[in-house]
């Protein structure tokens, strides 16, 4: 193991007075980010698994990151969101021990044949509760990026990082299109038209719910900000990984609209409208993200979900009427795999 992982939990097992061999942490797979994640298999957690996330703070990007993570994640988990529970950090030695929540996904499930619809039905009630009651006394501060989703966000983080990412860094294109930025606005527009600020995770998706103790329990909250209802859930549904049905997508966001309606109905008629611009929106960054992920990165995993998500932002895009996206429409119909 790395010194520098090995002074960590050394550390921690200090504070805790246990004993630790070295060949009993185990590097969990990761995903997109540059963290990394251990198993720690020793009673130190006082009777609990344990994983410790470290991430060296090695710039204000990797601090900020950090601070994030844990105020967010105490924060939620004291709301009563399905987080696993901080049991110990150090954010000037960048790492952060956390309660082991084991290593059956969402996605796993749906992937080993689970019927998906229960699973995401029972995962929007806590996202709904999660939306609600992180807002409470949430503090912007605490927020790595942005201190809430805006036209900023939209415009830049999401379509323009398709636009450099897939359409100039994946595909070559030129991005010298007459009316593409036209399109990104309209975008962004109808998705901020609801308004509303709630807590919003900003990548809601199915690698990033696990299922441990009967129930969903959520990870990857450090982008947390706030932002409008509908975006985690059009995270949720047209994730590429589980490539839900949109008959299965209808049924989980049918649900999700009549509990809203149950708890704040007058937030209904802002998600039903901002939705479909959302999840437009969402899409735009899954591009970019898989592009940047798969060609700057080397994460070649995410290339195999970059047609999966074209076509889900085709399909989206030829379902709205609007001379405004016409552009962006004519420029996708160039692209094929």
């Amino acid at each position: 193991m790395e010194s520098l992982v090995e002074s960590a939990v050394y550390a921690f097992l200090g504070r805790r007075g246990g004993r630790f061999d070295p060949q009993e942490a185990a590097q969990l797979k990761g995903d997109g980010s540059d963290r990394r994640f251990y198993r720690l298999r020793s009673p130190a957690g006082g009777g609990r698994g344990c994983v410790m996330m470290v991430n060296p703070p090695a710039d204000e990007t990797a601090r900020h990151e950090n601070r994030a993570y844990v105020e967010i994640g105490r924060h939620l988990y004291t709301q009563g969101a399905p987080l696993p529970e901080i049991l110990d950090f150090d954010l000037e030695a960048g790492w952060v021990v956390l309660e082991d929540l084991g290593d059956v996904s969402l996605h796993g499930m749906v992937l080993g044949g689970a019927e998906p619809v229960p699973l995401y039905v029972e995962v929007v009630e806590w996202l709904l509760d999660m939306q609600l009651c992180g807002t409470k006394g949430f503090q912007t501060v605490w927020c790595c990026q942005t201190p809430s989703y805006d036209a900023h966000v939209a415009s830049f983080y999401e379509a323009g990082y398709f636009a450099r990412a897939f359409l100039q860094g994946y595909l070559g294109l030129s991005l010298d299109r007459p009316g593409l930025q036209g399109a990104f606005d309209r975008i962004a527009s109808g998705a901020l038209q609801s308004g509303g600020l709630f807590f919003l995770h900003r990548d809601f998706q199915s690698r990033n719910i696990m299922w441990s103790g009967g129930r969903p329990r959520f990870i990857d909250w450090q982008g947390g900000r706030l932002g409008p209802l509908g975006y985690d859930l059009a995270s949720l549904l047209i994730d590429p990984y589980a490539a839900l049905s949109e008959a299965m997508q209808r049924d989980v966001y049918a649900h999700y609209l009549k509990r809203l309606e149950q708890r704040r109905p007058e937030a209904v008629a802002g998600v039903a409208a901002s939705y479909p611009w959302l999840a437009l929106q969402r899409n735009l960054q899954i591009l970019g993200a898989f592009s940047f992920l798969s060609k700057v990165k080397g994460k070649l995993f995410f290339e195999a979900y970059i047609p999966t998500a074209l076509a889900s932002l085709q399909q989206r895009l030829s379902a709205v009427d609007d001379r405004y996206l016409r552009p962006l429409q004519d420029c996708l119909k160039e692209i094929t795999f």
